[in-house]
């Protein structure tokens, strides 16, 4: 039994220039079309798979792009075909602009349960930056027009480490967000992703990125959004009691997802495919009958276990300090460095669970560079900043959960690659370099979806 619905919706009015995310400028001569492509796909899954959701995610793109009639068609036809007895949560993906009173109201009859707002920020050069179409009284406005429509789980979407963002704009930016009290709010620092414009510029020496700068905005961001109630249950999430993100977190589980649309992923048991990558060749093929798989890939149990550790290790829960070890060091040291109030804990020899020596921060760092410089000395290692942690981590037992204490880069003595803001260690023992589907098919680095 499938539980979990990924839909992605690709059309946007105005391509953002730091979003990687399959999009295409909105065609109002296909939206028709491919909506009913839409359907008929679910209609073969429907044929090929049990489906019960407890979530749906429509992400895109920008899903609300769609006319209010559209939207109608589609997720009526997603309520005609689907038993929709265990949903807890329906996310929508909604851009500031294009969410009027009637399409709100429309959505939260249709039973649409949380809308993830991408905001991004409350500074108008930022946005005009951002390449976003909205500006920030029209951002506080769909906000409002989300709340007057019975909307009681919204999500603000921001970003930090933009270029030209100080210090005190983004902690306006955070103390805007508070005052508007939503359930939920993402804060994901910019990351230059490949195939943007903001990659090229990155790349030509125009924009530029200052890591401890980032680490400064992220340090602000759990301070005061903890002291403002939210707990930060993933490394850019935080939410209220009761209002975290129940389909992101079936990704970080490792739970089966069905992903509908042009690019979306699917994860159900032991294989794992794309959609083709094109809204205009998807809807042709579907249209006509055929499948718009683009790619499958047969997974291993080895697979699947590193995946749900590197998804888990971005998570409060964690993962146990032995599957971390018998993963990723099983002959050999691993390191580990952990912020700590008062020292930083490093070195295990042959057991995750051996005797904890202290270091001081500059002998941290160099040893931190030996092993950077020296690969062969390790066979696998991982690296923690010590940004912002105020939490207490001790050494022996205490150390089986380690969730808390993670930065949202890994690095390690072997190359460590990158996937929107999700991060493997690899290669060690056999652990192959990958994307992590997950992060493609809805949970995003700027936006794992506009979160």
């Amino acid at each position: 039994m499938i539980r979990h619905i990924y839909v992605h919706i690709p059309f946007c009015a105005r391509i953002c220039p730091y979003c990687a995310f399959y999009k295409d400028l909105l065609d109002r001569s296909q939206t028709s079309r491919f909506c009913e492509a839409m359907l008929r796909e679910l209609d073969q899954q429907c044929a090929s798979f049990a489906l019960s959701p407890e979530t749906i995610y429509f992400g895109g793109g920008t899903p609300t792009a769609l006319t209010t009639s559209q939207l109608e068609f589609l997720l009526g036809g997603f309520r005609e075909r689907l038993n929709l007895s265990s949903l807890a949560e329906w996310t929508i993906e909604a851009n500031p602009g294009s969410v009027s009173a009637r399409k709100a109201a429309l959505l939260h009859k249709l039973g649409v349960t949380r809308v993830s707002l991408g905001v991004q920020s409350w500074d108008d050069e930022l946005l005009k930056l951002l390449g976003r179409e909205h500006n920030s009284q029209q951002a506080e406005q769909s906000f409002h027009t989300l709340r007057a429509a019975g909307f009681s789980n919204i999500n603000v979407d921001l970003m930090f480490g933009l270029p030209g963002q100080t210090i005190e704009k983004w902690k306006f930016t955070l103390e805007k967000t508070i005052s508007l009290q939503p359930e939920h709010i993402s804060a994901y620092c910019l990351t230059y992703e490949e195939d943007t414009e903001f990659f090229l510029r990155h790349a030509r020496g125009e924009l530029l990125q200052d890591t401890d700068t980032d680490a400064a905005f992220f340090e602000m961001t759990m301070s005061i959004l903890e002291d403002a109630g939210y707990e930060q249950y993933e490394i850019s999430n935080y939410a209220r009691p009761g209002f975290s993100s129940v389909h992101n977190r079936a990704y970080w589980l490792g739970k089966d997802y069905l992903g509908i649309g042009p690019s979306a992923f699917s994860t159900v048991g032991m294989n794992r495919w794309q959609n083709v990558c094109d809204y205009r060749t998807y809807a042709d093929r579907v249209l006509s009958g055929n499948s718009p798989r683009a790619s499958a890939e047969n997974l291993t149990n080895e697979m699947k276990r590193t995946e749900r550790i590197a998804l888990s290790l971005r998570t409060s829960d964690g993962v146990s300090a032995s599957e971390l070890w018998r993963v990723l060091a099983p002959a050999g040291r691993l390191i580990v460095v952990v912020p700590n109030r008062a020292s930083l804990w490093a070195q295990f020899e042959t057991s995750p669970f051996g005797h904890g020596q202290p270091y001081s921060r500059g002998q941290l760092d160099r040893l931190l560079v030996q092993s950077l410089f020296q690969p062969e000395s390790w066979d696998a290692a991982l690296y923690m900043p010590p940004f912002g942690q105020r939490r207490s981590i001790r050494t022996g037992n205490a150390w089986e959960r380690l969730g808390h204490s993670l930065w949202p880069r890994l690095a390690g003595v072997h190359i460590v690659e990158a996937s929107k803001s999700l991060y493997v260690p690899a290669p060690v023992k056999g652990v192959r370099r990958r994307a992590l589907a997950p992060a493609l098919a809805g949970s995003r680095s700027h936006s794992v979806t506009a979160e």
